[in-house]
C-alpha cells in the first residue's frame, strides 16, 4: 500500500464481544439474508434513500410498528394508561413512537432517560421498555451514567441511555483528481485508521474503485476491526451526483465516470478484498460531504451553512436546517461554472467559468506560465505554505473573483456561516474573498455572517461521508426494517 497510513488499534484496547459485533446484535446481522448488490441496502432498499436529507428523524415508520403504537384518538392502548397523548409529528402526520423514533430521540439528546422518552412520546412505561428492549438486544443502545433524582419527593435516580457507537464501523473515502484518502470511522465519527495515497481519477472508475477496496481491506486491521463489523461505505467524489442513482452526472474533471455505477463497483471491490458480505454504499459530491461534516461537528446550531471548496475545481455544499440541499438532481452548489466574464477556457468546454480563473488549477497554470513549477492546486497549497509571494498574490486575486460570486450566494441564502476549504483556503485567498464579499453584498446579508476556514481540514469529506452513512442506517424507518430483519 502506497502513501501514509495511521492506525488506532493500540489506543482502543479490548472491547466486549458484543461491542465487536460477534453475536446476532452486530450491525451487519441486522439485514436479511439474500441481500442484493453492494449498492443495495441489506434490509431490501437501495442506498439512494440515505441521500434524502441524510435520514432525518422524520422518516416513516412501517405500518406494523404503527399498529403497535398508542393512538390517542382510539382511547385505547398504552396512551390511555399514561393519561397523555403521543407526541405528534410536526408535519401533521401520525405520532412517532416506534423503536427507531426512540433511538432518534436518544441520539439527538432530546430524551436520554426512560422517563424523558415517556414524556416525549406519550407512551406508557411498559411500552417504552418494550421498544428499548429491542434496541438493547440489537446492541445499538447502552446504559450510561446515573442521573440525579428527578422528583423532590425522592425515588430512584434515573439511568441515562446512550447510542452505542462501538458496535459497528463505517468506511469512508474521498477522491480528488490526483490523490485519495480513505479511513475507518466509528459510528460517532472518530477516525480509527486512515490512509492517503496517489490515485489518479483519470485512470477511470474500474481501477480507482478497485484500489479503494484494497485500501479498505488494509485499514481494517490497523483499526483493530473486522470486515464483518462494517455497516456501510461512504464516498465523496469531485463531481455532481444524482441522488436517485448515486452516479455522477457529466463531471468536468472526472473523464469516463459519467453515469458509471460507482456504488456497485465499490461494493464489489470491498467484498473481493475482504471476503465480507455486501454493505450499503452511499455516494455524494465532495463539497456536499465536507459541508455536512463541518456543520454537524462544529456548527450544529447553524440553520444555513455554506462551504466552498477551492482546489482543482470550485464547488459549494449547502446545509439547511441540518440537511444537505442538493437541488432536483444533485446539481446545487456547482458555482465553479458560473460565468464571470473572462475568456479563459474551462475544462467543462465553456469559456469564462469561475473555475477557469480562480481554482487551484487555474492559479497553478498561471504560476507555471511565469516559470514557477506548479501543476495542481496541491502544488499551490505547498507554495503558499512556504510563503511564496507570487503564489500569495495570485491566491488573493482568485479570492476576490470567488468573493464576487459569493456575494450573490450570500444574498440568496443568507447563511450564518460561510466556510472556505480546499487547497487555496489560506490567509491570502480568504482576504480576497472578504474584500469583494463585503463590498458587493448587502449589509443586511452579512450582518450575522461568519467567514471561516475549514476546522476539520483534509478530514472534512471523510467525516461527512461517515455521518451520511450513519444517518441513513439509523434513521427511524430504517431502524425498524433492520430490527425486523434481526427478528427483534
Amino acid at each position: 500500500m502506497t502513501g501514509r497510513s495511521t492506525g488506532r488499534s493500540a489506543e482502543r484496547g479490548g472491547a466486549p464481544g458484543s461491542a465487536r459485533g460477534t453475536g446476532p446484535a452486530t450491525a451487519r446481522d441486522t439485514a436479511p439474508a439474500g441481500a442484493g448488490p453492494a449498492g443495495q441496502d441489506r434490509a431490501g432498499g437501495t442506498g439512494d434513500t440515505g441521500q434524502d436529507r441524510a435520514g432525518g428523524p422524520r422518516a416513516t415508520v412501517r405500518a406494523t410498528e404503527r399498529d403497535t403504537a398508542p393512538v390517542g384518538a382510539r382511547g385505547t392502548g398504552p396512551a390511555a394508561e399514561t393519561g397523555s397523548a403521543p407526541a405528534a409529528d410536526p408535519g401533521g402526520g401520525r405520532a412517532r413512537t416506534g423503536a427507531g423514533d426512540l433511538l432518534a430521540l436518544v441520539r439527538s439528546g432530546r430524551a436520554v432517560t426512560r422517563g424523558a422518552l415517556q414524556q416525549a412520546t406519550g407512551l406508557s412505561r411498559a411500552t417504552v421498555g418494550q421498544r428499548l428492549d429491542r434496541l438493547f438486544r440489537a446492541g445499538w443502545l447502552r446504559e450510561g451514567a446515573v442521573g440525579p433524582v428527578g422528583s423532590p419527593l425522592g425515588g430512584r435516580p434515573s439511568v441515562t441511555l446512550e447510542f452505542d457507537d462501538t458496535h459497528a464501523v463505517v468506511l469512508a473515502a474521498e477522491l480528488d483528481t490526483r490523490h485519495a484518502r480513505a479511513a475507518v470511522l466509528s459510528l460517532g465519527g472518530e477516525v480509527l485508521a486512515e490512509h492517503t495515497g496517489a490515485l489518479l481519477v483519470e485512470d477511470g472508475p474500474e481501477v480507482v474503485l478497485g484500489l479503494l477496496g484494497a485500501w479498505f481491506a488494509g485499514l481494517l486491521p490497523a483499526a483493530g476491526r473486522r470486515a464483518e463489523e462494517v455497516c456501510g461505505i461512504g464516498l465523496a467524489v469531485p463531481g455532481p451526483v444524482d441522488g436517485a442513482t448515486g452516479r455522477v452526472v457529466q463531471p468536468p474533471i472526472m473523464p469516463d465516470w459519467d453515469g458509471y455505477d460507482i456504488r456497485g463497483r465499490l461494493g464489489r471491490a470491498f467484498t473481493e478484498h475482504t471476503g465480507a458480505d455486501p454493505v450499503p454504499v452511499l455516494v455524494d459530491n465532495d463539497a456536499n460531504l465536507m459541508a455536512y461534516g463541518e456543520q454537524r461537528t462544529g456548527h450544529p446550531d447553524c440553520s444555513a451553512f455554506v462551504l466552498v471548496k477551492v482546489s482543482t475545481g470550485i464547488g459549494a455544499g449547502v446545509v439547511v436546517d441540518g440537511a444537505l440541499y442538493r437541488g432536483v438532481d444533485g446539481g446545487a452548489g456547482d458555482i465553479g461554472h458560473i460565468r464571470v466574464g473572462a475568456d479563459a477556457l474551462c475544462r467543462c468546454g465553456s469559456r469564462g467559468c469561475l473555475a477557469a480563473v480562480a481554482s487551484g488549477g487555474a492559479v497553478a497554470a498561471r504560476l507555471a506560465e511565469s516559470g514557477v513549477p506548479a501543476a495542481s492546486g496541491s502544488d499551490v497549497r505547498d507554495l503558499l505554505a512556504a510563503g511564496h509571494p507570487q503564489a500569495a498574490a495570485l491566491a488573493r486575486e482568485a479570492g476576490r473573483a470567488v468573493g464576487d460570486v459569493l456575494a450573490t450566494v450570500v444574498t440568496l441564502l443568507n447563511p450564518g456561516v460561510l466556510m472556505i476549504a480546499g487547497d487555496l483556503a489560506g490567509t491570502a485567498f480568504l482576504t480576497g474573498v472578504r474584500e469583494l464579499l463585503y463590498q458587493r453584498a448587502l449589509p443586511r446579508s452579512t450582518a450575522h455572517l461568519e467567514v471561516l476556514t475549514s476546522r476539520l481540514g483534509e478530514r472534512a469529506g471523510l467525516v461527512g461521508a461517515g455521518a451520511l452513512v450513519v444517518e441513513h442506517l439509523y434513521a427511524p424507518g430504517r431502524v425498524e426494517e433492520r430490527l425486523r430483519a434481526l427478528g427483534l
